[in-house]
């Protein structure tokens, strides 16, 4: 069974400290650092791209980065992604013209490939594309802005989607990103989740000036999911 991976989302961190916060979070335990770009095209809102994901790189930052594409189109911006030091690209199958020709050249560009699918979308994307797949992100919110609530029929789509890569034997990681906080993030993985994306959950805990509250909130995490046997 694959291990539990603790993924923060940098959009809620604070952008004038970015390397700093994001190195906060890896020494308190977490294992991908989340990359969100938006394009005000795609989502209503407007945020990070490739020389941000460099610029952590040049940093010093050696976690996996898991950049997900809200962007259309995406064909454009993968080979940026790709240089730029992502491990993952995921990308939303309405953002794409030719799903099967996106996730090829993303694993072409030699990074991990994944489709990304909100509340509404349907899961008969994956009926043909599956096996290009190394991640399913399910959105427990809808995409644009972070700090909404987790909506909970994406539990029912995550057990749908848990059965679906077990069934098929393959090494696919499912992740969920959307209101995953420490409070329901049991509940998250005993519905089949073994990656969690989470940005006010963790950037927004506690003060930011006590400097051991991304140890605190990751290992109550990480206690809530040793309780869940999946």
């Amino acid at each position: 069974m694959a291990a539990d991976l603790i993924a923060p989302s940098i959009l809620s961190a604070d952008f004038a400290k970015l390397g700093e916060e994001v190195d906060k979070v890896l020494a308190a335990g977490a294992d991908i650092v989340h990359f969100d770009v938006m394009d005000n095209h795609y989502v209503p809102n407007l945020t990070i791209g490739p020389l941000v994901c460099e610029a952590l790189r040049k940093h010093g930052v050696t976690a996996p980065i898991d950049v997900h594409l809200m962007v259309k189109p995406v064909d454009r911006i993968v080979p940026d992604f790709a240089k730029a030091g992502a491990t993952y690209i995921t990308f939303h199958p309405e953002a794409s013209e030719h799903i099967d020709r996106t996730l090829q050249l993303i694993r072409n560009e030699g990074c991990k490939s994944g489709l990304v699918f909100n509340p509404a979308t349907p899961l008969s994307y994956l009926d043909y594309v599956l096996d290009k797949c190394d991640m399913i992100l399910l959105m427990s919110v809808n995409p644009g802005f972070g700090g909404q609530s987790f909506i909970p029929s994406a539990l029912d789509k995550l057990r749908q989607v848990r059965k679906l890569i077990d069934d098929s034997g393959l090494d696919i990681r499912l992740e969920v990103d959307g209101g995953v906080k420490a409070d329901n993030i049991a509940q998250i993985k005993a519905a089949g989740a073994d990656t969690f994306v989470s940005g006010s959950g963790i950037f927004g805990y506690g003060k930011a000036e006590d400097p051991n509250r991304y140890d605190s909130i990751i290992a109550e995490m990480r206690r809530a999911l040793a309780n869940v046997s999946r």
